[in-house]
């Protein structure tokens, strides 16, 4: 996804465009990882001073409920990256060095047995590693 498909999405769903949005919008679009909303928030504050948190945060949660952005839980807290745009359901391979991510193919949901009694209205599967490139480093005695 481009910044101007980021920003045409962002403008569709009712939001203001400012100059704070549209670099958030490029930032991600140039990004092929996950970010910490702490990475975002200093990448900001070196472009436009005095930006709170709060502000960056805010931006990250609507830029997710618009579904410009996915939210994964690492181990230190969460990150975002832009979405996925080939796949509409799926999941990910997600290298713990680099934070490249590759797509699950398969649903591992669609072999889960679930019971009658309980409706499943959403899911996350994330499997976490090292990719080729990451593991190679050191060889591959840290990992």
């Amino acid at each position: 996804m481009t910044t101007d498909e980021i920003v045409q999405k962002m403008a569709a769903q009712g939001l203001r465009i400012t100059d704070q949005r549209k670099t958030l919008a490029g930032l991600f679009a140039d990004s092929p990882g996950y970010m910490s909303p702490k990475d975002v928030y200093e990448y900001m504050g070196r472009i436009y001073s005095g930006l709170s948190f709060d502000t960056v945060y805010r931006n990250l949660r609507v830029m997710e409920e618009l579904g410009v952005l996915e939210q994964v839980v690492f181990e230190e807290g969460v990150r975002f990256k832009l979405h996925c745009r080939e796949h509409d359901h799926h999941h990910h391979l997600i290298c713990l060095q680099c934070g490249k991510t590759y797509p699950i193919t398969h649903c591992p949901m669609d072999q889960t047995v679930v019971p009658d009694n309980f409706q499943v209205v959403k899911h996350k599967f994330e499997v976490f590693g090292y990719c080729k490139d990451c593991r190679q480093d050191g060889d591959g005695d840290d990992h």
